[in-house]
């Protein structure tokens, strides 16, 4: 076990033998991509497949699995390297009524047009980056980066040390670039677009990415990459005498 995994695991026992005192389990920051390649039907399918994805009874489950240790969710938009605008600012997930209402603000939202609507996927890693080391009394720190495409502008994922990105998760979303019409060319370029978040973007203890085949299936996807990075830290590594490094 890595020395990482280890301190988490500590904090996380120690703070849950303290019930009386609400703890923040997850600080989770989600990064849609807005730039030229999505248009304005895309962009809906974003937003409100997050808020659909949010009213999932097995996401909300997720959410609330530990009533004394909740989570802290925000989500944003990124584009070109100056634009990253915040749609829902973070807010404490304690009932399935505060996801209600991320999920409403989440469906009024609408699109703000962007002057340079490049991708500029590592300023949006740095950014979401920033944000969630703010929330420092959280245990674990996870950021998504959903996108249909690489970087073109600015600092590229591959410039960006493991340094800079600290002990924050990058889990990542991606999206099938050319839609359903020519099915076998699609999914090659999915194939593609996944070897290079997985190269290049994806970073941390168990970061992995969640495929969707298109924007119509962006709302599934979201729903499966939710419920699986909103698991607790497992304990299934502890022995009587300790942390256990096999």
């Amino acid at each position: 076990m890595s020395l990482a995994r280890a301190v988490l695991l500590s904090v996380a026992l120690s703070a849950l033998s303290c019930p009386a005192v609400a703890q923040c389990r997850q600080a989770l920051a989600l990064g849609l991509d807005v730039s030229g390649s999505v248009d304005a039907s895309e962009y809906r399918l974003q937003m409100d497949g997050v808020a659909r994805a949010l009213l999932d009874d097995a996401v909300a489950d997720a959410f609330l699995m530990m009533p004394d240790a909740h989570v802290r969710l925000m989500v944003f938009e990124w584009s070109a390297r100056l634009h990253q605008r915040q749609i829902v600012g973070w807010t404490e997930i304690r009932t399935r009524q505060d996801l209600a209402q991320v999920a409403e603000q989440l469906f009024a939202t609408r699109a703000n047009p962007v002057d340079n609507p490049s991708t500029a996927i590592g300023a949006a890693m740095l950014y979401g980056v920033k944000e969630l080391e703010a929330q420092a009394e959280c245990w674990q720190k996870t950021l998504d980066i959903s996108g249909d495409g690489p970087a073109n502008i600015g600092l590229h994922p591959q410039d960006i040390t493991e340094e800079a990105t600290g002990q924050v998760v990058i889990n990542g979303l991606v999206i099938g670039p050319d839609g359903p019409a020519n099915v076998n060319k699609n999914r090659h370029n999915l194939k593609t677009l996944m070897e290079y978040y997985e190269a290049y973007v994806l970073r941390g203890f168990g970061a992995f990415g969640e495929p969707a085949a298109d924007f119509t299936d962006f709302q599934r996807a979201m729903q499966r990459k939710l419920i699986r990075e909103l698991q607790p830290p497992t304990v299934s590594y502890l022995d009587p005498s300790g942390l256990n490094p096999g």
